[in-house]
């Protein structure tokens, strides 16, 4: 209960037609001095509501000023009271104005019982998020009315967003300590998950039997990149894990309105390089087993055109989204993740490639390196906030082309530093087929044969090199890779081959 021995710092008019025409902010001057009066009289108030309390959440400036002197103290370990905080406004114009140090006074009389500070916390924090949401729809008036040809109506709506998502997701992280008992429940359930999926996974599998058992899958706020020289697969193989993960998409709708998603997830694949056309029949090709030279071609029989037809009656129901905008900066993929995963849920963010993203203007004009540390800062922070793995797709310098041994290095990296510093997996793609080919010698001739035997070797198979993994062993994974309908699969060994039997 608030006790009314302090009126409010600031009357109400009660005038129906001027309330109308200046509506006052939604604020609580009576809960902030209670609140107040609260942490002057035992300080422990303060510990209850500094987590999420802030000195700009209070309406009445002075009040602010009184809380962050008070919380200062308490930080140092020092009493917080009218007498030592006296000095601290003997000259605060405002305060003279409402009674100088003796408000202090009637502060700590006033004071509700150290039981209800929270509360009082919680609703001086619930009013300020009222007065930020009015700021921001006052901002997006403004900006709407502004004729600045440079200023778009999609440049307000990505602010917009992206500030409304801010301000959502201000109390979901930060929090703090967790007790390690807490931490310790959430390791269990994902072990007890991983002992009840298929193969063990603790993360999203990739549809690679010998990947996913060297990576455990693709694991939550890991950020993934998937280097590799041009030819090498890169696109081909974001493809075929974003694929994978939306095809076994799996979710279970609670009584509560809430989705548990059971396996796979919902896909966001940013393709700075490739349009969506060009993306989708990548997908189809795959699927379909039909070339995608012969599809953009039209060079296809009536039985291919119908088994297109059927794949790609398949393929709209995945949960795949593709946004295909050239020259996106990392804060405008966060924006449009935050709102899919708002929208839709979200599982998975494919990014192809990270050298076509741009950072800000300000790290853009220190040059490239600082550009791309704050991409890839970016892309950690957003797999982290969002809980879901980021793969991130990335060339390689062109040093890999003056060494014998062609296999990439974490060196090799463009702008290495920051994108091997930032990463918890870094994986390579390297196929020997390609520099073999460019290799032949004359036929017919000794060294023909002898080339003929080492490209049996390599023909189709792909490479992935794990050049770093924060939570497993490093180390080198084939791959079959058809050219043709540029698809990664399952290396077929002997070892895999059933028995023979006469």
């Amino acid at each position: 209960m608030i006790m009314n021995t302090v009126a409010p710092l600031r009357p109400v008019d009660s005038a129906p037609q001027q309330e109308d025409a200046h509506r006052t902010p939604p604020h609580n001057i009576e809960a902030e001095q209670a609140l107040l009066g609260a942490i002057l009289t035992n300080n422990e108030a303060c510990d209850r509501v500094s987590a999420f309390l802030n000195a700009e959440h209070f309406f009445e400036p002075v009040h602010a000023r009184i809380y962050e002197a008070a919380a200062s103290l308490v930080r140092m370990g020092k009493l917080a009271t009218p007498v030592t905080l006296k000095s601290y406004f003997d000259n605060d114009a405002t305060l003279k104005e409402i009674g100088g140090p003796v408000y202090l006074a009637r502060l700590a009389a006033s004071a509700t019982t150290i039981i209800n500070a929270e509360e009082y916390g919680r609703s001086i924090h619930e009013l300020a998020q009222r007065r930020k949401l009015i700021g921001i729809g006052t901002d997006i008036v403004n900006d709407a009315f502004d004729s600045n040809v440079e200023n778009t109506a999609r440049d307000m709506i990505e602010r917009a967003e992206s500030t409304l998502y801010s301000l959502a997701e201000v109390d979901k992280y930060g929090k703090g300590f967790m007790p390690f008992g807490r931490a310790l429940t959430d390791a269990i359930d994902m072990a007890a998950a991983a002992y009840k999926r298929d193969g063990h996974l603790s993360g999203l599998s990739t549809g690679l039997r010998d990947l996913d058992e060297k990576l455990g899958g693709l694991q939550s706020s890991d950020l993934i990149i998937l280097a590799g020289r041009p030819s090498m697969g890169k696109t081909a193989l974001g493809t075929n894990l974003a694929y994978y993960v939306a095809k076994s998409y799996e979710a279970e709708f609670k009584t509560d309105g809430t989705t548990e998603v059971k396996n796979g997830g919902v896909v966001a694949f940013f393709s700075l390089e490739m349009s969506a056309e060009q993306l989708a029949t990548r997908i189809i090709s795959e699927q379909s087993g039909i070339g995608s030279e012969k599809i953009r071609r039209g060079k296809i029989s009536s039985e291919e055109f119908s088994r297109l037809v059927e794949v790609s009656q398949e393929l709209q129901r995945l949960p795949l989204y593709i946004d295909a905008t050239g020259g996106l900066t990392i804060a405008q993929v966060a924006a449009r993740a935050r709102r899919l995963k708002r929208q839709r849920g979200l599982g998975l963010i494919v990014v192809d490639y990270l050298q076509l993203l741009a950072g800000s203007a300000r790290k853009a004009a220190e040059g490239r390196v600082q550009e791309v540390s704050e991409i890839t800062v970016g892309l950690k922070a957003l797999a982290k906030e969002l809980s879901v793995p980021i793969i991130a797709l990335s060339q390689l310098s062109r040093q890999v082309e003056n060494r014998d041994d062609k296999r990439p290095q974490l060196a090799d990296l463009r702008e290495s530093g920051s994108i091997e510093q930032d990463a918890d997996v870094v994986l390579f793609i390297y196929r020997e087929e390609y520099y073999m080919l460019r290799k032949e010698p004359r036929p017919g001739t000794p060294e023909h044969i002898t080339w003929q035997d080492e490209m049996n070797k390599v023909e189709g198979i792909a490479e992935v090199i794990i050049g770093k993994q924060r939570h497993g062993p490093t180390g080198i994974v084939e791959l079959q890779f058809n050219a043709m309908l540029t698809k990664f699969q399952n290396l077929a060994r002997d070892s895999y081959v059933p028995e023979q039997f006469s």
